[in-house]
């Protein structure tokens, strides 16, 4: 039956960090926009802050983020003097001093900007808004270019937490992705970040690579749990080399087969519960007195831009080029080629690509989409009349779930969606049943596991 399911789901699907999803932003909303909704943001929300990083020291085969490959400080340095510029725009269009709840940087590689810098970033951030000494900062980390000093000028500048990208611990897997970062890196800078009181740590693994099989993946997490990382995000590899040219580099015969992914993620999965650890929708893992897997018992996960979350703020503002923002009027998309970007920051404006604004439809739908991905269960009727509707409009989307229950991904009880455990890998594909626009970007999407 799973083999038959893995066949059958083998779709390519969003991976529902947002709805509507980034395909689907328009350059109807363009930066005017932006300005308008910033000030009319209520003076009592609570911000988050997602900064983005675009460079790296080389460039690994699999990445499908922005970035750039630089082996100079100089287009680092001059980034920063934009990036710093732009929170000074954006904080002139709010229409106060907003408190911060959540800061979170990523790339590409934030390990790409000196120690100094770090400390320049937040003289800037605590001169614009309020920043709680106990709030998250996160940062996404590089071991193989993360010095101790550099790890020092995180800590004193008041980071938290620390998400180190790991992949894979093999050789031939970390060579057929051109990321060779033997198990002993890692391990060292782990060590390093709690050192100097940075705890709370998070690791990336893939499954889905090359030369991968279900036997190393489960030495892939045995090896990760031995670090005991607070969280761990375990990722299908999105091979989209349409989109992203690099990862044509990737030899696609040693890539796994449908099923062979799904029996993957299954034993990875298996092994992280054996370990100890709670899962957490459906890719992540966090051990049991984390506040991931606090947030989930107590029915508050969120999913943003950043994977599962327990930040609750009423916006989420995004900084530098390509990054995404969030707030209550829609979504907004930064300008990605950075020379348009740093000369529409230097002009004073705010670089906005594209996004979209909500209609309700659009609320209710990613209110059901949400909560099929953070609580594997919804009762579409309940959220229906929160939105002031009735559940009769998904008729036709109730007939679909009807097909998904009798193949066992889904109960279904009236208007109430719960995944089986056998079901739990095929959230995306449940969650696409409420997606209006998904046969208009599906073919620009990641496969379902």
């Amino acid at each position: 039956m799973k083999a038959d399911l893995s066949k059958k789901y083998d779709l390519r699907v969003p991976r529902y960090t947002s709805y509507p999803t980034a395909p689907h932003f328009s350059e109807s909303v363009d930066g005017v926009q932006y300005r308008q909704w910033l000030g009319e943001l209520d003076q009592d929300t609570d911000l988050s802050l997602y900064f983005h990083i675009p460079f790296c020291a080389e460039m690994c085969w699999f990445c499908g983020c922005y970035t750039k490959v630089v082996k100079r400080y100089e287009p680092v340095q001059q980034y920063l003097e934009t990036l710093l510029q732009e929170i000074d725009v954006v904080a002139d269009a709010l229409s106060t001093r907003f408190s911060v709840q959540h800061l979170h940087w990523g790339g590409g590689s934030p390990t790409m900007l000196q120690g100094p810098d770090w400390l320049r970033i937040f003289e800037k951030l605590r001169g614009r808004f309020d920043i709680n000494a106990d709030e998250e900062i996160a940062v996404e980390l590089d071991p193989r270019t993360a010095t101790e000093d550099y790890i020092k000028a995180l800590a004193d500048a008041g980071v938290n937490r620390a998400s180190i990208g790991v992949q894979d611990f093999h050789g031939e897997v970390q060579k057929a992705i051109n990321r060779v970062q033997p198990f002993e890196i890692t391990e060292r800078v782990v060590d390093l970040l709690r050192k100097h009181g940075i705890n709370h740590i998070n690791m990336d693994l893939l499954y889905g690579l090359p030369h991968q099989n279900t036997e190393r993946v489960r030495e892939m997490v045995d090896l990760a749990a031995q670090l005991k990382p607070a969280r761990v995000a375990l990722f299908g590899y999105a091979h989209v080399p349409w989109m992203k040219t690099h990862q044509k580099m990737i030899d696609e015969s040693a890539l796994p087969d449908a099923e062979e992914r799904w029996q993957q993620f299954n034993a990875a999965s298996i092994r992280m519960v054996e370990r100890g650890y709670v899962a957490i929708g459906l890719d992540h893992f966090a051990l049991p007195d984390d506040k991931l897997a606090v947030a989930l018992r107590e029915g508050r996960l969120h999913r943003n831009f950043q994977g599962y979350t327990v930040d609750s703020a009423g916006s989420l503002l995004g900084f530098g080029a390509s990054a995404i923002g969030s707030l209550p009027q829609g979504y907004i998309q930064n300008l990605s080629p950075l020379k348009p970007y740093r000369e529409t920051v230097a002009a004073g404006n705010l670089p906005v690509a594209r996004g979209v604004a909500y209609s309700g439809d659009d609320r209710l739908r990613g209110e059901i989409i949400e909560r099929l991905m953070c609580d594997l269960s919804v009762d579409v009727d309940a959220v229906s009349r929160r939105h002031g509707t009735s559940s009769d409009a998904f008729d036709a989307e109730m007939e679909n779930l009807a097909r998904l229950a009798n193949d066992g991904i889904i109960d279904l009880d009236g208007s109430r969606i719960a995944l089986t455990e056998d079901g739990r890998p095929y959230v995306r594909v449940v969650a696409a049943v409420f997606d209006r626009y998904l046969q208009s970007g599906k073919a620009r999407h990641s496969r379902a596991v």
